[in-house]
């Protein structure tokens, strides 16, 4: 799937946890449209968008996983990324708490729903629980890593 043009503006793409995290693991499938994005953003000028909360779901999970080095390696590299990292207020914190429970998603994963939807934006995700939300939410699918 590539960026299209639409309304005289590039797609927008928010990521989830998981697209960073198979990007920073190289996970077959998904790392490779992840940098795909990565790269049509550049190209176009438009950043992807990740909420903070995210961001800090993807360091926890790299330093649990991997150690704190590669933590903060994946930190250094999003700062040369073109990935804007968006603050969490009241207001997106009510709206994602609404999702959570009308929805049931995670804590997290509501804050990557709430902002691609406020964005008319693509939720680049491989995870499936996503498909709740329904039609309000346009889904860029990755490929599922088992674990």
């Amino acid at each position: 799937m590539t960026a299209v043009v639409s309304r005289g503006s590039a797609r927008r793409y928010v990521l989830d946890a998981n697209a960073l995290i198979a990007f920073f693991e190289i996970r077959r499938g998904a790392a490779e449209k992840v940098r795909h994005l990565l790269g049509e953003a550049a190209r176009q000028d438009s950043p992807l968008l990740m909420s903070a909360i995210n961001w800090g779901e993807v360091f926890y999970t790299e330093w649990r996983y991997r150690g704190e080095a590669k933590a903060r390696a994946a930190e250094a590299s999003l700062l040369e990324m073109p990935i804007a990292v968006i603050a969490v207020d009241r207001e997106r914190a009510t709206r994602a708490g609404a999702l959570k429970q009308k929805h049931g998603l995670g804590y997290a994963d509501a804050f990557a729903a709430e902002l691609a939807i406020e964005r008319g934006a693509w939720l680049v995700t491989a995870d499936p629980e996503f498909q709740k939300v329904g039609k309000m939410l346009s889904i860029y699918s990755l490929p599922r890593h088992e674990m």
